[in-house]
């Protein structure tokens, strides 16, 4: 007898109701944006309840040059003929999925206008170029994230498309929390994390001084599994937190210092 393989749920650690709050707009085919710092655990937040409820998902990340077309789709040639091929946002409309826009305020502004009707009780996708209008069926689900520490007067997203939108705002988790993730996820012993989490307590505090944003969690697991890979502290955050988070030198010599008073 041949048995379905359960799906592996990437592992996420919940600081809150935001499961819950996930599965109820996805049951009530509501749109979801995330709200936080890089690195704090948005995307695998994602994954995790992507994976939780067997949904497809179709992870966009979004930048300068993302156009409308690229989510929708574009005639290619193949083979000789030109062929429509289904971008991935079409993708998620056809198959009842769920489509993941990382950093959506990155992308250019005609996407914004292609989301609206998605993102309305009309839960429409327009294909222009093929004449097409589908409609989103049950279990499709438009999720989006951005950084709002990033935002400027180029780059914001306008209160007219955050309104379409039900809302979550994620920060870095309490120190035990992260103690107890970045220990998982890197394999190393939870008392050799420690020190990890209370150096990053303190590069957080200066974020916004000298430095434009704290050092994230994803970071955190990067140098934790160097050391556990048997690299020393030293060298696991000269690459894993100070090389990533300022090419000034000032600002650099001013984390190793911060480093030598945690570790001592």
């Amino acid at each position: 007898m041949n048995m379905a393989c359960k799906p592996v749920l990437p592992f996420y650690q919940p600081t809150g109701c935001e499961c819950d709050l996930f599965e109820t707009a996805h049951e009530n085919g509501l749109p979801l944006l995330l709200k936080g710092p890089t690195g704090c655990g948005k995307t695998r937040f994602v994954e995790h309840m992507a994976a939780r409820l067997n949904k497809p998902l179709f992870t966009v990340a979004c930048h300068d040059d993302l156009s409308a077309a690229d989510l929708i789709g574009r005639y290619l040639l193949k083979g000789g003929e030109t062929v429509w091929v289904d971008g991935p946002l079409t993708r998620a409309v056809r198959e009842g999925g769920i489509c993941y826009l990382d950093e959506v305020v990155e992308a250019r502004r005609d996407v914004t206008v292609v989301l609206h009707p998605l993102t309305d009780t009309r839960r429409t996708l327009m294909i222009d170029r093929t004449g097409e209008e589908l409609v989103a069926p049950e279990g499709f689900m438009l999720v989006a994230s951005y950084n709002p520490g990033y935002q400027n007067v180029l780059k914001r997203l306008k209160p007219s498309t955050r309104q379409r939108f039900v809302s979550i705002s994620f920060d870095f988790p309490d120190s035990g929390t992260e103690i107890a993730v970045v220990a998982r996820e890197s394999r190393l012993e939870p008392a050799r994390v420690a020190p990890l989490i209370r150096l990053a307590g303190h590069i957080r505090r200066l974020s916004g001084m000298d430095l434009e944003e704290g050092v994230s969690t994803r970071l955190l697991i990067y140098a934790a599994t160097l050391m556990a890979g048997g690299m020393s502290v030293d060298r696991a955050l000269e690459a894993a937190v100070i090389e990533p988070l300022s090419d000034e030198p000032d600002v650099q010599q001013a984390l190793r210092d911060l480093i030598a008073t945690v570790y001592g």
